[in-house]
């Protein structure tokens, strides 16, 4: 359709009337003038008209004159289009000199079709725009960025305090620490943006002018001048790798990136940078290089070190220190000399930053309390990060200790050891091993779980129960020699007795003897009954009830458990759950105490008073030794007003090791971790009110000494037992080698009780000698029967008749 067509069909008449006076110096004509022109509608009808219309006068009036309208006419003429055909186009087509009379729907059809036009353009367009938008969410729905590979991390044990104790490698052998903004220090972000992407703040995963300065530069040189990816582009292509570097491969980071912008925040999309940056080897993330290499966490870091660590991801194995200083060196000064990065660190720190020292050595990861950190693994598969009680201070100074004392003690000994708080019961160290890696001491073995007999470790709990019950104070005169309880003859571990002693004396010196004597006098069954209120429930031999071998360590116990009973001494006694955060939950029992405050003081204040072992300096605790039957065990259990350490040595096969003590091999490594914990030792507990430590003859004089009666009561009677022959014993017929005829051997005497000095006597004549000792030897004249009396200091007597063979 022509342009003519397009201008003035459909138009009213009207509107053509005004076309002629519009154009300067033509009149408006009157209908009759324009042929062809419908009176009405301004149509054009005739085909005789083609020569005379409006458009033709106006044209030949007003080309000659500048106005505007002669502009128009000019351009319509410059179009070379012959007026007279268009106006005949526009009336009808002629054949045969026959005029068509047009259509009047036809005439609208152009308007109409315009108007659609102009209406469907824009819809047109906006429906691409739109189409355009739904395909790309489309295929970011369909195809979203593999932000679930980003979520493989090491899982953490933690200490109290937040600081990783041990750390285990991801299923793909990397040690991958997450790491959040506030895990490093900010110096470190502001230098590593200002490095690796200024703009990471204002773009959205793409920054145009990086990338078409790479692009220039790039056009201009030949060659990769400056990279223009952003961090949300490397961290597109650190959860994606590429196998090789291509523009497919940089389109798709691209786009990579902008999904991520999409869905993260951009400290969440800084937080997977500071993850997955690789670092060499099989390091990742700033917190991982960070331990490996300084050996901290990187939440303090100097202007070098941080320059380090920004510089190492673009080229990890060829910049690692361990292997080329000289590129690591050459990368950290590139960093430093930055202008955006020196900006960020303040005039001069560069230069400083320069001259330090770069580490030539990777550092192992933290591994402490290996034990507890597989424990929580096995509890908890899926958790990330496992959270414990343990203070890795402390908890690094009693591996160190457990490690060192086992060297010196030799081959196949292990060393366990458990410090807890008394107040809390949280446990604060824990060492099952002393070397969890060492196979040859059976590392594996957590031995601060393993049942076994605690030898004399369990007296102070005897003594705790008879400053209870008033039986004895601390001056309280108690014998220390042979005694036959029933047919259980308890024995001193050096064989020897002391005599008369007192119970201050007896519990430090951990004579066998007295002990039993009072656990005799409370019964065994309620110590044990005392055991359960701090949860604690020992193990018996099958089917037997509680006996008093379990005074000297018939009964089967764990490291852990035996601390949780001294935890209560600690504790004034009250008692108190130990756990760690994996295994138990830490806190005090509720219920009654395991030993009243009057008599746990007394108790600590006889340990306390015990000598510290040989090379050992006195730190002011109160601790007990102890050492299983066979030298199988040796203990040692200390504690002051706030904590309490417990250490075993032994071998975990339950073989014997000759000379094993707790005096002489437990003692030491305790005194030693008090020293090594890095704590400060708190006083012990002042005395109650009414507690006092009396001299004996201030003592009542039922507790001046301890003896039972015949019938199990206590004697108040400050007077010894009688004298008692206790071998031979009556009626004995012993074999001295008289019958053959040859040289008769002597024959031993043995008493029990009395006062010394005795004199013995056979068949009515006193021996030569008067003796002190309660052990004597008498040699016979011959054989037959023979009568012997031994006599006290009192004058009591005690006889036994006998035949010699």
């Amino acid at each position: 359709m022509s342009i003519l067509r397009t201008l003035f069909v459909g138009l009213p008449r009207q509107v053509l009337e005004r076309v002629g006076a519009r154009i300067k110096g033509v009149p408006a004509l009157p209908p009759s003038a324009l042929p062809g022109i419908s009176p009405t509608r301004g149509e054009i009808t005739d085909a005789s008209a083609r020569s005379t219309t409006a458009v033709e006068l106006a044209t030949s009036s007003a080309a000659m004159d500048g106005s505007p309208n002669s502009i128009g006419i000019r351009r319509l003429r410059a179009s070379r289009l012959p007026i007279s055909p268009l106006v005949g186009e526009m009336s009808g087509r002629t054949e045969g000199g026959k005029a068509e009379v047009a259509d009047p729907d036809r005439s609208r059809r152009p308007a109409r079709r315009r108007a659609a036009a102009l209406i469907a353009l824009p819809i047109g367009f906006a429906t691409a725009i739109l189409a355009t938008i739904a395909g790309l969410e489309w295929a970011d729905r369909a195809f979203p960025p593999p932000l679930e590979r980003a979520q493989v991390f090491s899982r953490e044990v933690l200490d109290k305090d937040g600081n990783l104790l041990r750390a285990f490698a991801t299923p793909d052998g990397l040690w991958r620490l997450k790491t959040t903004v506030d895990d490093v220090d900010p110096r470190f972000i502001d230098m590593l943006v200002a490095y690796e992407d200024q703009r990471f703040r204002e773009h959205h995963g793409v920054d145009p002018l990086a990338l078409g300065r790479a692009t220039l530069q790039f056009v201009t040189n030949g060659r990769i001048v400056s990279g223009a990816s952003t961090l949300s582009m490397q961290v597109a292509r650190l959860i994606e790798p590429r196998e090789r570097r291509s523009l497919t491969a940089k389109l798709l980071q691209l786009a990579r990136a902008i999904q991520i912008e999409r869905r993260l925040s951009k400290d969440e999309i800084l937080e997977l940078y500071l993850t997955h940056a690789p670092y060499g080897g099989n390091l990742e993330g700033v917190r991982a290089a960070s331990l490996a290499w300084f050996g901290k966490e990187p939440r303090r870091l100097s202007i070098g070190e941080a320059a380090l660590l920004v510089a190492l991801p673009q080229l990890p194995e060829k910049r690692r220190p361990d292997r080329n200083l000289a590129a690591a060196d050459a990368a950290r000064e590139r960093v430093l000399a930055r202008a955006a990065v020196a900006k960020v660190i303040g005039e001069g720190e560069a230069e400083r930053a320069a001259m330090a020292s770069i580490p030539t050595r990777r550092l192992q990861l933290p591994a402490y309390a290996a034990h507890l950190a597989e424990t929580a693994l096995r509890k908890d598969q899926k958790a990330l990060r496992h959270e414990t009680t343990l203070r890795r201070d402390i908890q690094r100074g009693l591996e160190t200790v457990a490690r060192e004392g086992a060297q010196r003690l030799g081959p196949k000994v292990s060393v366990a050891m458990l410090m807890a708080d008394a107040r809390t019961g949280e446990i604060v160290g824990e060492v099952g091993s002393a070397d969890y890696f060492d196979a040859s001491r059976s590392g594996w073995i957590d031995m601060t779980r393993i049942t076994r007999s605690p030898g004399s470790t369990l007296k102070p709990f005897i003594y705790g129960l008879a400053f209870e019950e008033g039986l004895v104070s601390q001056e309280t005169i108690i014998e220390d020699r042979p005694a036959d309880f029933f047919g259980y003859r308890p024995r001193n571990f050096d064989m020897s007795y002391q005599g008369d002693v007192s119970i201050r004396q007896a519990l430090q010196l951990s004579l066998n003897v007295p002990a039993i004597r009072l656990l005799d006098a409370v019964g065994p069954t309620r110590l044990m009954v005392r055991f359960r209120r701090a949860e604690v429930r020992p193990k018996l031999p099958p089917n037997e009830a509680p006996g008093l071998a379990i005074g000297l360590g018939g009964v089967g116990i764990t490291l852990r458990d035996l601390v949780q009973l001294y935890a209560g001494l600690a504790n004034r006694g009250w008692p108190v759950r130990l756990g760690d955060g994996i295994e138990g939950k830490p806190g005090l029992i509720d219920g009654e105490p395991l030993l009243s405050t009057m008599a746990t003081w007394h108790v600590a204040d006889i340990l306390s008073g015990v000598l510290p072992p040989a090379g050992s300096r006195q730190r002011g605790i109160a601790y007990k030794t102890g050492t299983s039957y066979g030298y199988r065990d040796a203990w040692s259990v200390g504690f002051d007003g706030r904590y309490v350490l417990g250490v075993w040595v032994g071998r975990p096969d339950n073989g014997a090791v000759p000379g094993l003590t707790g005096y002489g091999a437990a003692a030491p490594i305790l005194f030693e971790g008090f020293a090594k914990a890095g704590i400060a030792i708190t006083p012990l507990p002042e005395a109650p009110a009414g507690a006092v430590r009396l001299v004996q003859a201030d003592l009542p004089i039922g507790q001046r000494r301890f003896s039972m009666t015949a019938n199990g009561l206590p004697s108040t009677s400050i007077r010894e037992a009688a004298p008692q022959i206790v071998f031979p014993p009556e009626g004995a017929r012993v074999d001295l080698g008289a019958a053959v005829g040859q040289t008769m051997t002597p024959l031993t005497l043995k008493l029990q009780g009395g006062r010394a000095p005795f004199r013995w006597l056979a068949n009515g004549q006193p021996l030569p000698d008067v003796t002190r000792r309660r052990v004597s030897q008498w040699l016979p004249d011959g054989g037959g029967y023979s009568t012997l009396t031994v006599i006290d200091a009192l004058g009591r007597a005690s006889t036994v008749r006998v035949f010699v063979e």
